[in-house]
């Protein structure tokens, strides 16, 4: 069984190494120098994601596919994730896993068009879409659109169900004491309630859950900030030193180089906010949307509110409270850098982040894995499919699962391959629909009513 282990542990290594991370980072630029800085309508993108689009076609509204793809992104690698690359990285790090979700932001564009692009109706008015459908219908590949789906099927059992339901457990256990078996009974009911109902459902949760969870983690971490203001902007200039200079020791740090911080800080900003990993535009396809690029630009913001916002202040806590260097694990890091500002109270504080960031992502990635499974097997084995899914929410409660970590990995990175070839192939796509919806000012026409498509009336 360790060698098993040690294999699926060198495959995912391997995996999230240097060639993925290039394949996934070179995408980003691709898509940013081909699209002209996309990023720069980001102001644009958060208004239409709270606003109401009338005469619109799809299942629930933007801010509703935004929250839900939000509720899958925002998880624990927003706090542990980047604790542990600036604890591997040093301070660097921060500014990487930054930059990552600024470039990051092109992709997701490039994810959300396609989606909605090549949605499909279902005969019961819902919508379904997502890179297996830009594989199939786009680029004519059935075997890829099969694989990606496959590989989302599969990871939904790591990324979303045991693993998330792992560190919510540990969580509450070590904070409370509460009964992991206890904490497993109540996730199987309380997840099955939600995600039964299928999309509607889970996004009516997302809809609530997703705006407490971040203003309370946001609100936390600009209350630490606000508190050690006098050094902010030295560890301001620290981060963006630290980028290009690395670190020597410090405490119980162990110094960094360059490439380490560059390496860590990349790999936990496309983990974080999944950009270029094909699960977001699952939940895209089925927004309400006039044409493919308001919801493009929607899913867009998706990347800057998890990246761009959460990842960076809990970078900037970690690094302005000196918490960073303590030479401890992820978890610990983090509980130290909030008890800075709250007393010794810091890890209820982590403890309720941890909690809803982990929930959240459970019910996200249950319906990446539906759709999925859908689009291989039909709409009848969806029901089975989420009684297993359940089942392993049950088991990352109560069983060690360091081999599923690896596994949720391997599978991840196998998800980013085919949904990159889309990305790439169909740029010239990506191009086109921005083109004619975004820079020729037409962003509030309809498909139906753009002037381009009068010949097809």
């Amino acid at each position: 069984m360790e060698q098993i282990s040690k294999l699926i542990s060198d495959v995912a290594g391997f995996m999230w190494g240097w060639p993925l991370l290039v394949l996934l980072l070179g995408t980003h630029l691709f898509l940013t120098v081909r699209l002209k800085f996309i990023q720069r309508y980001i102001g644009t993108a958060i208004r239409l994601s709270v606003k109401k689009d009338p005469g619109s076609k799809g299942e629930i509204s933007q801010f509703s596919a935004l929250a839900t793809s939000l509720a899958a992104t925002i998880g624990t690698g927003n706090i542990i994730g980047v604790s542990t690359a600036v604890v591997m990285g040093g301070p660097g790090a921060v500014f990487w896993v930054w930059i990552t979700g600024v470039l990051g932001i092109s992709t997701k564009y490039g994810e959300g068009l396609l989606a909605v692009k090549y949605r499909k109706k279902n005969p019961d008015g819902s919508f379904s879409g997502g890179p297996m459908y830009a594989l199939e219908y786009g680029l004519k590949s059935k075997f890829l659109a099969v694989l990606f789906a496959l590989f989302t099927a599969f990871a939904a059992f790591g990324m979303g169900a045991t693993v998330q339901a792992n560190a919510l457990a540990s969580t509450l256990n070590e904070g409370f004491g509460l009964n992991k078996m206890y904490i497993g009974i109540a996730l199987f009911f309380l997840i099955g309630f939600i995600i039964i109902g299928g999309l509607k459902s889970i996004s009516r949760v997302c809809d609530k859950l997703i705006p407490f969870m971040a203003v309370f983690y946001v609100a936390g971490c600009l209350i630490v900030l606000i508190l050690g203001y006098d050094t902010l902007l030295a560890s301001i200039g620290l981060i963006v030193k630290s980028a290009f200079t690395g670190h020597a020791a410090a405490g119980g740090f162990a110094g960094s180089t360059i490439m380490m911080a560059a390496r860590y800080g990349v790999a936990r900003g496309l983990y974080s906010n999944e950009s270029g990993l094909g699960s977001a535009p699952i939940v895209a396809a089925t927004a309400k949307t006039r044409n493919p690029v308001r919801q493009a630009l929607v899913s867009s913001s998706g990347t800057f509110w998890d990246t761009v916002i959460i990842c960076a202040l809990t970078g900037l806590v970690l690094v302005n409270t000196g918490a960073w260097s303590a030479g401890k694990d992820g978890v610990h890091v983090a509980q130290q850098a909030f008890n800075f500002a709250f007393h010794g109270y810091g890890g209820y504080f982590l403890c309720i982040s941890l909690v809803t960031f982990s929930f959240s992502t459970i019910i996200g990635w249950a319906y990446y894995a539906e759709k999925s499974v859908e689009y291989l097997w039909g709409m009848k084995s969806v029901i089975y499919y989420k009684v297993v899914y359940l089942l392993m929410v049950f088991a990352g409660t109560v069983l060690s699962i360091d081999i599923v970590w690896n596994l949720s990995d391997v599978f991840n990175g196998l998800m980013a391959i085919p949904n990159l070839i889309a990305l790439l192939l169909l740029s010239g796509v990506i191009v086109s629909e921005t083109k004619k919806y975004l820079w020729s000012g037409a962003l509030d026409a309809s498909e139906e009513n753009h002037p381009d498509n009068e010949h097809k009336k």
